[in-house]
């Protein structure tokens, strides 16, 4: 899902760096070096949230083994430190892949101690193909706009109708784009990466990524050991499942989630009267969902259009007042509008991002290698539906265009890594969309890790949400380099923060409400 998961040695950046051998799996014949990429040229772009912004862009080649062809332009953005002395740039990104990380820049640099802050260029950017960077991809306008075919597909036809769906879009890809759709990948970013290194003049760089940014960051480090001074994970891609059983094991972390949300409006059935058992709750649901495909609401939101708007429930609880508000409108009320409503806030937002979906199909399609057979997609999907019918099918569609790619895949990267400096990873054991087993899997593939647990909570993306114990510890790291060390799988624990509290209540708010709705608007409603 993009629901964020999608990977050397940048050409300009050689002139004036040692070389970095590339792992053979993805390893290109050097080129001959041109000068190195001149310092970007920054420009005020202040908004009212970050009135210190600052904007540029970065030339880099299309194809980092042709460093004489066509370029493209990186989008940057910059939050300039404010200390005497600088610990150099941190670069960060949202996920995706095909999240824009200008914005993003702010958010970090606001969040973060104003102390911590200060010693760092926070460095945004719009990886190659997303929002401001050129070329942005824009493969299919209007592909998700609604009604979309159901789903489920509970007849041949309507299987039929989504596998034609997905085939057109990867053909309208590769008819718009022919140059540029191979060269929409990890690595490229990675190569990018380390030219925007280059470009700012330092030797080594600060990361510090969420979701498909942990495997953007992993990958970096693989390629780039010694150009990494600090390097901070959040919520994290399990690399050895890229993509497809990525995929597969979200649906069923994400139809837990759902089942978490269900039991919660059974607990304020006060509030929101679907019931007090979360198995009644859950029904209901369902139900409402057949209703939707019968008869979209408000000629609107059909069954996919409803799977839309109740996914960012799994990934950020602070929505679940607004989604339990809306669910009982329609059921108890028959008020389709609430789902209009609902979807326009959630669904819509991300169905809408045209350009981010085409990056997101371009590098996960790419990135690694898809079945090609549909029968194992069917196979697959249909049985997972079994124990897991909230979002399975809903997902297998969104992912479904690399059935049919027309762009022959890379290798997957190992990220596998002995010679970092001690890397911070963060982690909540009920994530959905990078389940806990990606931050175990990475804390063992990258020696001298730390990694910090949220015990039980279900958040995707967990730091500067509000938590002052797993913002302790990234604060220290950034700030002295101090990771913590424990025994046992997990280096440190902190406890979840609260669930949310219906507005009826009069409750006071959970804390880090504001904050995480914050971050879980740029990171995106479907972001990996």
């Amino acid at each position: 899902m993009k629901r964020s998961a999608a990977a050397l040695c940048g050409i300009a950046a050689l002139a004036a760096s040692t070389v970095v051998t590339a792992p053979a799996a993805s390893a290109a014949h050097a080129s001959p070096a041109p000068a190195a990429a001149p310092a970007p040229v920054w420009k005020k772009c202040a908004t009212e949230a970050y009135p210190s912004m600052q904007c540029a862009s970065l030339r880099v080649p299309l194809d980092h083994d042709n460093a004489y062809g066509q370029r493209i332009s990186i989008a940057l953005s910059r939050i300039p430190h404010t200390a005497k002395t600088s610990q150099g740039p941190l670069l960060v990104n949202p996920g995706g892949p095909g999240g824009s990380g200008l914005s993003f820049a702010g958010f970090v640099a606001s969040g973060l101690p104003k102390k911590v802050a200060a010693q760092y260029d926070v460095i945004g950017f719009d990886p190659r193909g997303v929002g401001k960077s050129q070329p942005a991809l824009d493969c299919a306008p209007g592909h998700f706009d609604p009604v979309r075919p159901p789903s489920v597909p509970t007849t041949q036809a309507i299987e039929r109708t989504g596998k034609k769906r997905a085939e057109a879009f990867a053909r309208a890809c590769a008819a718009k784009y022919p140059d540029v759709l191979p060269y929409i990948d990890t690595v490229s970013t990675v190569r990018d990466m380390d030219l925007i290194r280059a470009a700012l003049g330092a030797p080594r760089i600060n990361y510090f990524g969420y979701s498909y940014g942990t495997y953007l960051g992993a990958v970096y480090a693989k390629y780039f050991p010694q150009r990494v001074r600090r390097l901070v994970l959040d919520s994290i891609v399990d690399p050895e499942g890229a993509w497809y059983r990525d995929n597969l094991d979200q649906d069923l972390a994400f139809n837990a989630r759902h089942q978490a949300f269900m039991a919660w409006v059974a607990k304020y059935d006060a509030t929101y009267d679907l019931g007090k058992d979360p198995a009644t709750v859950e029904a209901k649901w369902y139900a409402m969902r057949d209703a939707v495909t019968r008869k979209p609401a408000g000629g609107t939101v059909g069954a996919g259009e409803l799977e839309d708007t109740f996914l960012p429930g799994g990934y950020y609880n602070g929505y679940w007042p607004q989604l339990a508000e809306a669910f009982s409108a329609y059921v108890n009320k028959k008020d389709a509008d609430s789902l209009v409503a609902a979807y326009q806030t959630f669904g819509e937002v991300d169905a809408a991002g045209d350009n981010g979906y085409s990056v997101y199909t371009a590098v996960q399609c790419r990135d690694a290698r898809w079945p090609r057979d549909w029968r194992r997609w069917h196979r697959d999907n249909a049985a997972l539906n079994t124990k897991a019918p909230f979002s399975t099918w809903n997902n297998a569609w969104y992912n479904a265009p690399c059935a049919s790619w027309p762009i022959p895949p890379l290798e997957r990267t190992d990220v596998g890594n002995d010679a970092l400096p001690p890397a911070l990873l963060f982690q909540a054991t009920d994530d959905a969309a990078t389940p806990y087993e990606g931050g175990v899997r990475v804390h063992e593939l990258l020696r001298g890790s730390s990694l910090v647990v949220e015990q039980g909570g279900g958040n995707h993306g967990i730091t500067l949400s509000g938590s002052t114990c797993l913002d302790g510890y990234l604060s220290a790291y950034l700030a002295t380099g101090k990771v913590p060390r424990g025994h046992g799988t997990a280096d440190a624990v902190c406890r979840k923060l609260p669930d949310p509290k219906p507005p009826a209540t009069r409750e006071a708010a959970s804390p880090g409400a504001t904050s995480g709705a914050a971050l879980h608007r740029l990171l995106g409603f479907r972001t990996r």
